[in-house]
């Protein structure tokens, strides 16, 4: 069989895995949370923490402003970090979960997916908190993904609102802009507390600074600022 031949298939192999799940996943099942109908809310999620370099700033910002979010959290730093986590709730924001390691889906076969959603949930439960919501990470789905979501309890929640602030490319500007310049009521908003390749580089420093601005200019406009937990129990 030539090589091209090779390479063809086995991307055709990841498409139905990986590609197709996500497509379906991310913009037409009814299973996953993407958008909330509601007057003058939105719902800031933030991914890939917890980090103590960026996520205890994070919080006393939000304390600040008296603006509550959900933290899509990583189970092995959660595990780390119990006493950032038990912040988060003290606070009064959702906990949620975006996987064990921050494995892309399509690099994880039905087997390691099964035990990631084991592995987190043992975590959270030897942490102490129920965990109801998850996101998974780069928002991709294999064949297997939602099945143990569901299977697990909790719902999947996408967003309308991604500003790649984790690239080292991305400004505090361009991050300003992207929510500033698109935002609407309802929205599920993303932006990340932590870079999950290398924790050095300063994207979450920039989404700091862009929150700064963020923030008081949404909440000028008559915003208001939900988690997902008041979002899912208000039906919306």
């Amino acid at each position: 069989m030539k090589a091209y031949t090779i390479v063809g298939v086995l991307a055709f192999i990841i498409f139905l895995y990986a590609g197709l799940p996500s497509l379906y996943f991310r913009h037409y099942s009814s299973s996953v949370k993407r958008k909330f109908s509601s007057n003058n809310s939105i719902f800031l999620t933030f991914d890939d923490g917890p980090n103590p370099a960026y996520t205890l700033e994070i919080l006393d910002l939000l304390k600040e402003y008296n603006v509550k979010a959900t933290f899509f959290v990583v189970a092995r730093k959660a595990e780390e970090h119990k006493e950032i986590i038990d912040r988060i709730v003290e606070d009064g924001h959702t906990l949620a979960m975006h996987s064990y390691s921050h494995k892309s889906a399509w690099l994880s076969t039905p087997w390691q997916t099964k035990k990631d959603f084991e592995k987190s949930m043992s975590i959270f439960n030897k942490l102490g908190y129920e965990i109801k919501y998850f996101r998974p990470p780069w928002g991709v789905f294999n064949g297997f993904t939602q099945y143990y979501s569901s299977k697990n309890g909790l719902k999947s929640i996408f967003w309308t609102i991604i500003t790649e602030d984790w690239n080292p490319k991305a400004t505090v500007d361009s991050t300003v802009h992207k929510i500033l310049d698109n935002v609407e009521s309802g929205d599920i908003i993303v932006l990340h507390d932590s870079n999950h390749k290398d924790d050095k580089k300063d994207a979450p420093k920039n989404t700091i600074k862009a929150l700064e601005t963020i923030i008081p200019a949404l909440l000028k406009r008559d915003f208001y600022f939900k988690t997902i937990e008041e979002g899912m129990e208000s039906n919306i």
